[in-house]
């Protein structure tokens, strides 16, 4: 184990360093991101020395990515002689984005110039993953609500809100075909669906069906909130051991970088639960896992508690390592706050008073918030709420 660490720390320090002053490419810019790792490919096939360094870490990354928990992988040293030829390359801080077109191409990139974090260490603490802000406003209108009755749970508004959006309904009725339970559920093309309606919907839309917030003693809500992902089908069968889930993650790039992404921004900093970054990206990252071998869900119809859907029974020696595991989702405080935070939001959306058309509504979220969703009724007789998300300053 401490052969390994070494080696890890030493791979790790030499693809954190620095590029020399005057050195390497100039970060390019690819749509909305600063340094996409497909443009960073791009320019490295152009350097003959950064392409045969890029082409010779691509094996040692395919022989070191996915070990047992019981192995002790090690990165020879002709890997990381090669780590050292792109330390200078715009590479090495090349980014992907859950949105883009090529998702798994990029990400496929950002893991083979990353070998030390390629080898199934649980502290992947850094994400593959560079958000951008989102500023187009979203309309809700509320008026199309009256079809139903008055005293509905917020999980069924959200549902019908839903449906009333073109693009929402679609993405939801392809998973709601792919994930349908008994001998019609396809598990791969399930979870496929999920995660293309969680990355393609408008958000707004997709927390809302996530997050409703219910009533403890309306369990036909908690009922609908637990099903919003379809669990009979998109969740594993039987109970599997925590470290084989995230053994198969590992093994799977685009898992992989969402756990790397949920680590990162749903990090506790402390028991109140303070995130890491912002409340904002720990929602965006835990919505991320949906869909993958380490997806969440909520374990009751009476409480809004999240899971993994696996067990530590049986892991001997790597008890501990499973614990943690298991408990960063479901007793990680971040997490917790952050969800409570937007169920409160959600609860407050259906609360206001329409007959004020002034009274300006804003999110709470903790100081270093990235994303600001600010709520205004701007009619008096238009029901239509629009959500404008403003970067802060």
């Amino acid at each position: 184990m401490a052969r390994r660490a070494d080696l890890l720390s030493a791979l790790s320090v030499l693809l954190l360093l620095p590029p020399l002053l005057g050195a390497g490419d100039p970060h390019p810019a690819e749509g909305r991101l600063t340094n996409s790792c497909l443009q960073a490919r791009r320019k490295c096939q152009a350097n003959p020395t950064c392409n045969a360094a890029y082409h010779h870490l691509s094996s040692c990354a395919s022989s070191v990515s996915t070990p047992s928990p019981a192995e002790e992988p090690s990165v020879p040293v002709d890997c990381m002689e090669a780590a050292q030829h792109l330390r200078n390359s715009s590479l090495m801080s090349c980014t992907c984005h859950r949105r883009m077109k090529n998702q798994t191409a990029c990400l496929d990139i950002y893991w083979t110039v990353h070998p030390a974090r390629s080898l199934g260490d649980y502290d992947l603490d850094v994400s593959p993953y560079e958000d951008t802000v989102t500023r187009k406003p979203w309309k809700l209108d509320i008026s199309k609500l009256s079809i139903l009755k008055p005293d509905s749970d917020l999980c069924l508004k959200f549902a019908m809100l839903c449906t009333l959006n073109d693009k929402c309904d679609r993405l939801r009725m392809a998973y709601g075909e792919a994930c349908s339970s008994g001998p019609h559920c396809r598990r791969p093309a399930c979870l496929q669906q999920l995660r293309a309606f969680f990355e393609k919907a408008p958000e707004p839309h997709a927390q809302g069906l996530l997050l409703c917030p219910c009533a403890p003693s309306d369990l036909g809500c908690g009922q609908r909130r637990r099903n919003t992902i379809a669990p009979s089908c998109a969740l594993p069968p039987g109970t599997p051991n925590c470290l084989e889930l995230r053994r198969l993650c590992h093994a799977d790039r685009l898992c992989r970088s969402r756990l790397a992404d949920f680590q990162t921004h749903c990090h506790p900093m402390d028991i109140l639960g303070t995130c890491a970054t912002e409340q904002s990206r720990c929602l965006q990252a835990y919505m991320g896992l949906i869909g993958t071998d380490m997806t969440p869900n909520f374990i009751s119809n009476v409480n809004a508690s999240v899971a993994l859907s696996c067990t530590c029974r049986g892991s001997g020696n790597l008890q501990e390592e499973c614990e943690r595991l298991e408990e960063s989702f479901s007793h990680n405080p971040c997490l917790m706050e952050a969800i409570a935070d937007k169920m409160r939001f959600h609860s407050q959306l259906f609360s206001q008073d329409l007959s004020d058309s002034t009274l300006p509504m804003m999110e709470r979220q903790n100081k270093n918030l990235a994303l600001r969703p600010q709520l205004w009724m701007p009619s008096l007789f238009s029901c239509t709420l629009t959500l404008i998300l403003l970067p802060s300053f």
